[in-house]
């Protein structure tokens, strides 16, 4: 009898220790575990870019960025207010140990704010920039460029230190974005030029060159999205309505029921680029790069035909984004008719660019079409059933009703809807079309 029960203590026991063991893996220590991942604060992400940058992503200059918590906090807040009658004095006061900023209201007068560290939050910069206070190098988007020799012959519009933004360490972990970033003697300085004046309170605000707009848009980055209103954000992170162009020196009147907070889907433009702020709850909802894989390849499953030659169309992989395959499935921009490439149509008096439809007779764009491959800017997780004319980009028919109602700032004074993926200026009614594919006809 004795015999037969030790086997059964013995079971006991061993289930005992698999649940300790449970416990141990699970336990709420694990806050101060090494091993643990990062907190996440949220992700930044270029317009334009369908993934990566033309030539490949390097060091801080990439198509999306992430924000982490730092090891140490390296946020600052407004401290002591000099007024220095001299510029000599306004430097001495501006120590290189120290965070501040200067505000030259005259010749004779300038105003240096200090700013002192602040253990509660972490700061990341945006701008032009490669010196080492720039956590993000952003340069000028060129719509449609494939190639970083495009984008380097325009005279940059984009600040060298164009923002901050600064995320509070602790749970909700919130994100709030103010103009300008300091360099590296810690400084920014409001020359005479730049827009700036005295609060109710006696502090100082001031506005950059080309200013930074934000965009939050309502119901969140959701498939119910709506396009917000396009606002200025102040150097201490005031709201503002937008001046009557880029950098007027008169400022827009202030809002005071918004604030300088991101959320998910806000947009932040630079003046030469667009950023899309997501954050890390909202990118634990967005489809990923495995399953926009896995819809590519369902469609390619299917065995779409090309109406004319009869050949199975196919996307090209993810990686191979910017070379047309002979498999590469085209489309009519006017109706929607996908087929394989062919020269059928061709309207030699209209410079070859527009083509006459096989399937419906409707003349006009005939392009290559090509899978919106960054998730970051899906609204939802639906198929790939709808193109952005008159780029060819493919993605979810929500994704582009989403993006084709969103008027991105171009230039210092015009907004249009441009393509996600490309940055190219939308066209056509509605700026997408809905694809038809023919099935295989065995």
């Amino acid at each position: 009898n004795n015999e037969k029960s030790v086997p059964q203590i013995l079971i006991r026991d061993l289930k005992f220790e698999k649940k300790s063991l449970a416990k141990l893996m699970f336990s709420p220590d694990q806050e101060n575990h090494p091993s643990k991942a990062p907190v996440k604060y949220g992700e930044l992400i270029v317009l334009g870019y369908n993934g990566s940058l033309p030539n490949g992503d390097r060091g801080r200059r990439k198509s999306r960025f992430a924000l982490f918590k730092r090891p140490k906090a390296n946020g600052v807040k407004p401290s002591t207010v000099h007024i220095a009658c001299t510029p000599q004095a306004a430097k001495a006061i501006s120590n290189k140990d120290q965070h501040s900023i200067s505000y030259t209201l005259s010749r004779a007068q300038t105003v240096v704010v200090e700013y002192t560290h602040d253990s509660n939050t972490d700061m990341f910069q945006i701008g032009r920039s490669t010196e080492s206070p720039i956590d993000f190098v952003v340069t000028d988007t060129v719509p449609g460029s494939q190639s970083n020799s495009d984008t380097q012959s325009v005279q940059s519009t984009i600040s060298r230190f164009a923002c901050r933004i600064i995320c509070e360490r602790n749970p909700p972990f919130t994100a709030r974005i103010y103009a300008a970033g300091f360099d590296s003697s810690k400084n920014i300085f409001l020359g005479e030029k730049a827009a700036k004046w005295k609060t109710s309170d006696g502090q100082m605000d001031g506005l950059t060159t080309n200013g930074v707009l934000v965009m939050h848009p309502r119901n969140g980055f959701t498939e119910d999205s709506k396009p917000g209103v396009w606002r200025e954000i102040s150097v201490c992170g005031n709201v503002f309505s937008l001046r009557e162009t880029r950098s007027a020196q008169q400022r827009g009147k202030m809002v005071e029921n918004e604030t300088n907070q991101l959320q998910d889907g806000s947009l932040i433009d630079l003046c030469g680029a667009t950023l899309l702020w997501r954050t890390a709850e909202g990118l634990a909802r967005t489809p990923t790069v495995k399953h926009l894989e896995a819809l590519r390849q369902e469609i390619n499953a299917a065995r779409p035909q090309c109406p004319v030659g009869f050949n199975t169309l196919a996307f090209p992989s993810m990686k191979r984004k910017d070379v047309v395959d002979e498999k590469q499935p085209w489309v009519y921009l006017n109706c929607g008719h996908v087929h394989g490439y062919h020269n059928w149509g061709n309207k030699e008096e209209r410079d070859g660019k527009d083509r006459e439809c096989p399937m419906c007779r409707s003349v006009g764009p005939y392009v290559p079409l090509w899978l919106g491959c960054e998730a970051g800017f899906y609204v939802d997780a639906g198929p790939p059933t709808h193109a952005f004319s008159p780029c060819g980009h493919v993605c979810s028919e929500k994704t582009t009703a989403y993006w084709s109602q969103i008027p991105l700032p171009h230039g210092t004074h015009t907004f249009h809807a441009a393509c996600p993926f490309c940055a190219h200026q939308l066209a056509g009614e509605q700026g997408y079309i809905r694809l038809i594919f023919q099935g295989p006809l065995d």
